[in-house]
């Protein structure tokens, strides 16, 4: 059920004048200017005082300024035939506002930010947010351009810059452009390429007495597991004597 008012504002008041009402069912708008983003498939209708009803086309989020703070409204119908912007009492206390009207003036309680909304009773008795719609941001995006050789590097698998210059100075490569030192290195090519230094084949160092140093390592789940439910083996070998023991457990830890 949708109740409406008229009040007359001149054209700059009414373009950000958004009515608290207590007898709508949802917040709306008839510009669609106010959304910053709307759901098209949203689409049904909302019926008047009178039984007529407007055809909702869309839903989405208003974010305006008010008193100084920006406000952002969710789940706002868009109805291009209304001719006011509503904000419904009852779908602002299912968010968690406390609405309080007390000596002519109504606001509006956020559960941790406080008030957010006020405004004084007009003289027809509605209570009129006038808010500031937020301006449309424009943003510019930054164009970086990659060093040419360090392109040429990538499409040929990473060929070093040596086989570069011999592609295009023996002119293995129709339309390869002459190569410069490339300005950057290749991180993939340092992961991937760089050398590391070889294990060792013996230990340099070695224990003396049995049981200096006991080498364990713990291996599992085995599936499947054991006849007695043994899932994980556990070993340790004693590096003086090479002896080794094996225990079979039923859980890691």
């Amino acid at each position: 059920m949708l109740l409406m008012a008229h009040v007359d504002f001149n054209d700059d008041k009414r373009k950000g004048a958004w009515f608290l009402d207590s007898g709508c069912s949802n917040h709306m708008s008839g510009n669609k200017e106010w959304f910053t983003n709307i759901d098209d498939q949203c689409c049904h209708s909302v019926k008047l005082g009178n039984d007529t009803k407007m055809a909702v086309i869309g839903r989405g989020n208003v974010k305006f300024h008010v008193n100084g703070i920006t406000q952002v409204i969710t789940d706002v119908y868009y109805v291009p035939k209304l001719k006011n912007n509503l904000l419904s009492i009852g779908q602002l206390q299912e968010k968690g506002a406390a609405i309080l009207i007390k000596d002519g003036v109504c606001g509006v309680y956020h559960p941790r930010k406080g008030l957010i909304m006020q405004t004084p009773m007009s003289t027809n008795r509605m209570f009129v947010i006038l808010v500031t719609k937020m301006p449309t941001i424009s943003t510019c995006f930054q164009t970086v351009f990659e060093d040419n050789t360090h392109l040429w590097h990538c499409h040929y698998g990473h060929l070093s810059f040596k086989g570069l210059k011999t592609l295009q100075q023996k002119e293995m490569v129709k339309g390869l452009p002459a190569m410069t030192l490339p300005s950057k290195l290749c991180k993939d090519c340092m992961v991937s390429k760089q050398h590391r230094k070889p294990i060792p084949k013996k230990s340099l160092w070695q224990a003396t007495h049995k049981l200096q140093l006991v080498h364990s390592d713990l291996c599992g789940p085995i599936t499947p597991t054991s006849s007695n439910g043994k899932r994980y083996v556990i070993t340790f070998i004693d590096d003086y004597s090479r002896k080794m023991w094996i225990s079979f457990l039923s859980e890691k830890s």
